[in-house]
């Protein structure tokens, strides 16, 4: 049976994996190692390699607010802008750089990772892609198995609220993320099935390493999935902001939803084709899509969704002091994703260098 170490509360984790690029030309960069052979034994905890060499990943420690989390985070970032500069190179927050190809990026020197590379093969090659995720500290394993239940409900809304992924290899790829395609092209990725309670979910990570298919939890790259390790539930679906506003917005939604769910008497059992409808028209058309609630069976625009949504948790964003950081949600509806502005700034130049740049400029902005 797998340990499940609870939470107190509904404490925070915030993960955000970022490109390393060139200042100048814009390409990836593998110079992860050289990096972080270079961070100061403060950082070694919140600044960690990741599956590529091109891309480094930022972790904040275990936050009790949205304004715990934006000190860490902005700490950590402001600390790694100026390890790299010796390297001429900067990070990007995106989830796919929009004209680096696969075939160039190195895999980190992990046993791991070279595992998995040599399992997915050009899937693995394939898939250069970054995302933000959210963990939210829960009492306990059963409470756990419920939330990752039905905050499936509210995934999509968080990924249309994300998109960060239009481009991939240069082209445009007519979804708002790419990244959400790419990644259910490894296995045991996407929308989890309903799981019947903590006893069904052991059965289930048992017979999967008495397969030999995963060592550890951490490799169910599920959209959302309780980590016993943490004693959290952690909400994986959403591709990386572009801007640090939107990252700080989500989180406090994450950790607002994730209170609500908690305190519901109820959490009912939905079809997971309509999870998965919902998630493709996030994917594919941003905030522009439509949400087919599965327990009213309404069909409404994603951004009434959103917005019904945001009314539904207030108390909840009060109860955590995260009211102010949970506005900025209406913020990105009225202006846009990371997705929106890369197609936006390439509609004027047709230059994905000048997209990047701009994009990567207005980062804290």
């Amino acid at each position: 049976m797998l340990e499940f170490k609870s939470s107190s509360g509904p404490t925070i984790g915030v993960e955000l994996e970022l490109q390393l690029i060139h200042s100048e030309t814009c390409h990836l960069l593998n110079i992860a190692p050289e990096v972080l052979r270079r961070v100061d034994q403060k950082y070694r905890q919140k600044i960690k390699e990741e599956f590529l060499k091109s891309m480094i990943e930022i972790n904040t420690g275990i936050c009790e607010t949205i304004s715990e989390v934006e000190q860490d985070l902005r700490e950590s970032l402001e600390y790694l802008e100026g390890i790299l500069k010796p390297f001429d190179a900067t990070f990007f927050s995106a989830s796919l750089h929009p004209f680096a190809r696969g075939s160039r990026q190195s895999v980190t020197d992990n046993p791991r990772y070279k595992q998995i590379m040599e399992d997915l093969q050009i899937v693995g090659r394939r898939f250069i892609a970054q995302g933000l995720h959210v963990h939210i500290g829960v009492k306990g394993p059963e409470e756990a198995i419920q939330i990752t239940n039905t905050i499936r409900i509210y995934l999509p809304l968080l990924l249309a609220l994300t998109t960060s992924s239009p481009f991939y290899e240069g082209e445009k790829t007519g979804l708002f993320s790419y990244r959400t395609k790419l990644f259910e092209a490894l296995p045991r990725s996407g929308m989890p099935e309903y799981i019947d309670g903590w006893h069904e979910f052991n059965h289930l990570v048992l017979m999967l390493m008495k397969a030999g298919y995963i060592e550890t939890v951490k490799d169910l790259w599920w959209d959302v999935r309780p980590h016993p390790d943490f004693g959290t539930v952690e909400i994986r679906i959403c591709d990386i902001p572009c801007r640090f506003r939107d990252i700080l917005a989500i989180a406090a939604f994450v950790q607002s939803i994730v209170v609500h769910i908690g305190n519901l008497p109820h959490h009912p059992k939905t079809y997971i084709q309509i999870h998965r409808a919902n998630k493709w028209q996030a994917a594919r058309y941003g905030l522009n899509g439509v949400f087919a609630n599965p327990i009213s069976s309404g069909v409404h625009p994603i951004r009434d969704a959103i917005l019904d949504l945001l009314k539904l948790i207030q108390n909840e964003a009060r109860s955590l002091g995260c009211s102010e950081y949970l506005r900025h949600v209406e913020r990105i509806l009225e202006k846009g994703t990371g997705a929106h502005r890369q197609l936006e700034l390439f509609q004027q130049t047709s230059d994905l260098r000048k997209v990047i740049k701009t994009i990567q400029g207005e980062f804290f902005l």
